[in-house]
Parts: C-alpha cells; structure tokens; sequence
C-alpha cells in the first residue's frame, strides 16, 4: 500500500487501462495542454499523445455526441466533464443516445463510454455550479451511475467502468480531488453495483456516498460510537445499480436507517431507498426511516447559508437519535 490522491488513483486507473487498449481515449476541456482543471489528466498527453488525450471546445454537446458515436464503431471514450452542471448541455446525447442505444438498435451497438468529472457542492461556486444529478441520471435505464467516496474505491471503480460494455457515468467532487487514502500497489478492479461495509454495528444502519462519507458520516459517526451507538456504516459506491441486498441485511440486523445524500430530496436517492426497505423489511423496522439530504433550495452563495442547507454531522447525528429512541 501507499498513499496518494483522489485524482492521482483516478490518473493511475485511466493510465492502467489506456496502456492495455489503444482503443481508449480521454477528451474533454483542458485534458491536454493544461492538464486538466483539477490536474486529474497530468502528464498523460506526454505519454498518449493528442490523438488520444482531446482537448475539446467549450461544447458538451458536441463532443458528448462524437464520444457516442466513436463508442458505437468500436472504441471507448473516456469524457471529461469540467462539472456535471455542464453535462446539462449534452444531456440528449448522454440519455436518448447512449443509454438507448443497445436497446433500440436491437443489441446491434453498445455504447463503452465512461462520462466524468465533479458533481455538487465545491464552495461558493453559485447555484449553477454546485448541483447533484446523480439521481437525474440514476433514472435513465441503460447507465450506470458510480460515486466513489475515497482514492481506492475511485481507482478501482473507474477501471471497472473503463473496461465496462454500458455507458457510465462516474460523479467525482472538486474538494475529493486532494484527499488521500491508501492504494494497492498492485493492480485492482472493484465491482459496480456492489456496497461495501464500511464499518459493522449493532444499533443503527447509516447509508451514504460519495463526499458525504467524509465530509458529514464518518465525523458523525465517530461522535456517536462515543456516545455508545453502534452504527453499520455502508458506502454504495454506486447509485445505479444499488446494492439493495446489502442494505435488507444490514437493516434486518440493526432495525433503524438513516440515509444520508447531497442532493435534493424530491425523487432522490435516499427516497428510493426508504421506499425499498419499507416494502422488503418493513417488519424490522423499529423506527421510520429518516433521510438527512440539502435543502429543497437552489444552493446559496454565502458560506452560513451553503453550511445550513447541506447534509452534516450534527443533523446525522439528530437523525440516528431520533430513530433510536423513537419508542422510548
């Protein structure tokens, strides 16, 4: 093991898979010359060169379309969106082409391509740029929506993703691209659609993922463990599909959940969830579901305002205690 960056296991797991298949290729704004707005593509152009490291107009719309149709005559896109608000622009590409395109083609053409880049809050960006669509996206069959939450899991989820038949859309975060964690030295794939356990409890199921785990869980959860509630911590790591089964097991074991995402809560994740858990274990349950999510607002500018609107460790933690003591 050693220790590196968010967009360092993001480099390393496009660099693995590009020196295997020169069919892959990475295009989008700034990838090349610049090396990318958040240096995730550093140094690649040296090494693959400009037919393979594209560096685009300011047109998602337009190069999302060669991207679809490059996929279906046999090669395998990587697109860099600078942020998913952007990915809005080409969102008819993304949604009526690549994600139906193996369906209404009659199995004829699929679509490999891999769409990435930030998702959500970076600071006081504006409303416009500090959107989450991973639930927009996540209601599209034909995609694959993954969120990584830690340098490992990215590097190991987007190889997958790279190497994966269908499109996917892989949701990073600005503020995740300097964190550090552990990687394997070795060469490593990570199952799409499969959660991961991050810590065992007894007294309470938490779900999360992306920078939530981070930014908002984990520090809840650490003040709750002192306090003597044991919670079962579970990263999705994917958002389309979700590992339903993990989360049943966990609920059938702890009889409380608490959700916990970025978004907004209309038709979201958190809501896809509750409605699963209490129709397939509704008689575990010892207490509603609760879900911590944004505010139903465009997300403000000023500081105070974007830290009362979003998810964090203290409305967590009045979540978990009030599905804990609910009947007492």
């Amino acid at each position: 093991m050693r220790v590196i960056q968010f967009r360092e296991a993001l480099r390393e797991a496009m660099n693995e898979e590009m020196r295997k298949d020169d069919k892959i290729f990475l295009m989008g704004e700034e990838v090349a010359e610049y090396n990318g707005a958040y240096k995730v593509s550093q140094g690649m152009l040296d090494e693959f060169g400009p037919k393979r490291i594209i560096d685009t107009p300011i047109a998602e719309l337009g190069f999302t379309g060669i991207a679809v149709g490059a996929a279906m005559n046999g090669l395998r896109p990587i697109v860099e969106f600078m942020t998913f608000n952007f990915s809005l622009v080409a969102i008819d590409q993304i949604i009526n082409g690549a994600a139906k395109m193996l369906s209404m083609s009659g199995g004829q053409f699929s679509v490999p391509a891999v769409f990435r880049g930030p998702t959500g809050n970076a600071g006081q960006l504006g409303a416009q740029h500090s959107q989450n669509f991973e639930n927009w996206y996540a209601n599209c069959p034909g995609l694959k929506v993954v969120v990584p939450s830690n340098p490992y899991d990215a590097k190991g989820l987007l190889k997958s993703s790279i190497i994966d038949p269908d499109p996917v859309i892989f949701m990073e975060s600005e503020l995740m691209y300097g964190d550090k964690g552990e990687v394997p030295e070795e060469e490593y794939y990570i199952e799409i659609g499969k959660a991961k356990v991050v810590k065992e409890g007894s007294d309470v199921t938490v779900v999360s993922f992306g920078k939530m785990m981070s930014r908002a869980v984990q520090p809840a959860v650490d003040e709750l463990e002192k306090e003597g509630i044991s919670v079962e911590l579970i990263d999705l790591r994917t958002v389309r599909p979700i590992d339903f089964p993990t989360i049943l097991e966990s609920v059938k074991k702890t009889n409380r959940l608490v959700v916990v995402e970025e978004a907004w809560p209309l038709a979201s994740i958190s809501s896809e969830i509750a409605f699963h858990v209490q129709k397939n274990a509704f008689d575990y349950l010892d207490a509603p579901v609760l879900r911590v999510t944004c505010a139903d607002v465009p997300l403000p500018y000023a500081p105070t305002l974007i830290a009362a609107s979003l998810p964090n460790a203290e409305r967590i933690i009045k979540a978990v205690k009030e599905v804990m003591y609910v009947n007492k």
